[in-house]
């Protein structure tokens, strides 16, 4: 899961906004300026058919209901947005569950694993920045939370950095699950970037906040 920045997220969502708008723009003016030109030289003894012509009109009339919904929807969204982001102020100061990478600085990460019921082998690995796989370690086949001290084998602790995990589960030998297992960590500050709800992580990572499954 590749962690969002605020210039990432930001750049992309604006993006594809002014990309969008700009086409239906580009469009609606085109349609106008060709429905224009169109009347201004028919010929005046052959004019265009009344039904071509209501046709016309109506796909004028679709084009600028369509601007103008996506303006309301636009406008909509921000509010949608705004009044979420009082909601979750209390989220503040809370520990969020999530999917996402671990950011590591020495102090046990929490990791639910959650393997499926069947699975009578599970390994969690360990990737660092770079994807290389740093360890591999067999846990218990519950779903009870593990705390990830970030020691390689010989008791070594690992650099700070961002780890990267993942849960295999086996059944009889072969693996039957591959999945992220979620971890905890601290919210530091909630926002909106371009209408949307962001959780703010006391490590200053950025992560939508639909990928928040639990609190506490």
């Amino acid at each position: 899961m590749d962690v969002l920045t605020p210039n990432g997220l930001g750049a992309t969502t604006a993006a594809n906004t002014a990309a969008k708008d700009a086409t239906i723009g580009a469009d609606f003016e085109t349609f106008l300026v060709m429905l224009t030109a169109q009347m201004k030289n028919q010929d005046p003894l052959n004019p265009m058919d009344s039904q071509d012509f209501a046709t016309q009109l109506a796909t004028f009339s679709g084009v600028e209901q369509q601007v103008k919904t996506n303006d309301l929807l636009a406008a909509f969204s921000s509010q949608f947005a705004t009044s979420n982001l009082g909601e979750m102020a209390g989220w503040v100061g809370m520990h969020a569950r999530m999917a996402i990478p671990g950011d590591f600085d020495g102090t046990p990460i929490e990791i639910v694993p959650n393997p499926p019921v069947f699975a009578d082998k599970v390994e969690l690995v360990v990737w660092d920045s770079s994807g290389t796989e740093r360890q591999r370690i067999t846990l218990p086949t519950g779903d009870d939370p593990f705390q990830w001290a970030g020691v390689d084998d010989a008791g070594q602790p690992f650099a700070d950095g961002e780890y990267s995990f993942g849960i295999v589960s086996y059944a009889g030998g072969e693996i039957i699950d591959e999945a992220t297992p979620e971890i905890f960590a601290e919210i530091a500050e909630v926002r909106t970037i371009n209408g949307q709800a962001i959780v703010a992580l006391d490590s200053g990572a950025l992560y939508p906040a639909t990928l928040v499954r639990g609190l506490r």
